[in-house]
Parts: C-alpha cells; sequence; structure tokens
C-alpha cells in the first residue's frame, strides 16, 4: 500500500471541462496533473510508437488497455526520474483509467482516494466546444463531428460500468453545464483542503 500513489481521478464526456478543472486543481503544490491525451500527443509522431497511437486516436478509438497502462507507467517514472512528481502528491489522473480492465491494471500502481466526475447532459454544447478547442489548439481529432460523437458514446459506456467499480463515498459528482468560474468554484470549495 505504501508503494502506491495516492490518486484523484476526473471524468467527464469530452468538452466536459476535464483539463481546465485539472490545471485549477494542480495549482495546488499537492497536485500532479496527469493527461494521457497530452501524454500521447507529446510522443513523436514518426516513431513507431507514435503511429500507433495515431492510428487508434484517428479513428476515435482507446488504445489497448495493457498498452495504455504500460504508457502511463513509463511516463510516472520518469516523471519521477525528472523530479516533476513527487511520490507524497497526489496525481491526479485525467484520461486514465478508461475502462474496468484499465483500473484493475492500475490497482498494482495507484490508490484511489478521490473521483471527479463532471456531469452535462447536452451532447450538441460538448461538440460546439470541442470544435471551438480545436481551432484554439490546433486539435485535428477534435473537429470529426461523427468521431466525437463515437468518442462520447464509448465514454458513457465505459465511464458507467468503471464508476461501479469504486466505493460511491470517493465519487463526487459536479455540474459541469454551468459556467466555467461556477464550476471551478464548486470543485474547488470542495477540494481546497488537499
Amino acid at each position: 500500500m505504501e508503494n502506491l500513489y495516492k490518486s484523484i481521478l476526473i471524468y467527464g464526456p469530452p468538452g466536459a471541462g476535464k483539463g481546465t478543472i485539472s490545471q485549477v486543481l494542480s495549482l495546488s503544490e499537492s497536485v500532479f496533473h496527469l493527461s494521457t491525451g497530452a501524454l500521447f500527443r507529446s510522443i513523436d509522431p514518426n516513431s513507431e510508437k507514435g503511429k500507433m497511437i495515431k492510428s487508434y486516436i484517428d479513428k476515435g478509438n482507446l488504445l489497448p488497455d495493457g498498452l495504455t497502462v504500460d504508457l502511463w507507467h513509463e511516463y510516472v517514472e520518469d516523471q519521477i526520474k525528472l523530479k516533476k512528481f513527487k511520490k507524497e502528491q497526489y496525481l491526479l489522473l485525467d484520461g486514465i483509467p478508461r475502462t474496468l480492465k484499465q483500473a484493475v491494471l492500475l490497482e498494482k500502481y495507484i490508490q484511489v482516494e478521490y473521483i471527479i466526475v463532471l456531469q452535462i447532459e447536452d451532447t450538441d454544447k460538448l461538440i460546439a466546444r470541442l470544435k471551438n478547442r480545436a481551432k484554439i489548439e490546433g486539435r485535428m481529432d477534435d473537429l470529426d463531428e461523427t468521431i466525437l460523437k463515437k468518442r462520447m458514446d464509448i465514454y458513457l459506456q465505459d465511464t458507467t460500468k468503471l464508476l461501479k467499480h469504486y466505493p460511491q463515498s470517493k465519487i463526487f459528482n459536479f455540474n459541469a453545464d454551468q459556467k466555467k468560474l461556477e464550476v471551478i468554484k464548486d470543485v474547488l470549495m470542495k477540494f481546497a483542503s488537499i
């Protein structure tokens, strides 16, 4: 148990504001934010690993669970060696675990302390947010509406199963269908003490 990274998981459909909330929480010195999306985008796209990742992402599919967890663990170990992540910090995980199998595979590395769930029902609003993000950040994977809808369907199916895996006492739901600052305020009021 003492070798496990104490972790906070964050969930929400694509475009719900996970990145924004994660950035705010990581302003605390006790929180290290790790986004698997950013991790995958940081891998050289011309490398073998990069080409393989791109082939999945371009189709709107998730990477195989074992590969995802291996890449994640390799990255965490690198962050420790680079002294960016200290084991006494909370590891804020954005984008992993995405499936029940990933959750089980991660149990040898992490101790889940809290789970943040950003809830928003309006799919059209999410798609508009993602298209806007694509223009601002140059994320071409956020422009294709068919791929976006597929990602949202996968999120709903997988996350519903996944959240049943964890004790309900660790899960905190937040209304993400309000102004950005209101969502931030709600989350900070709950987690300001960590």
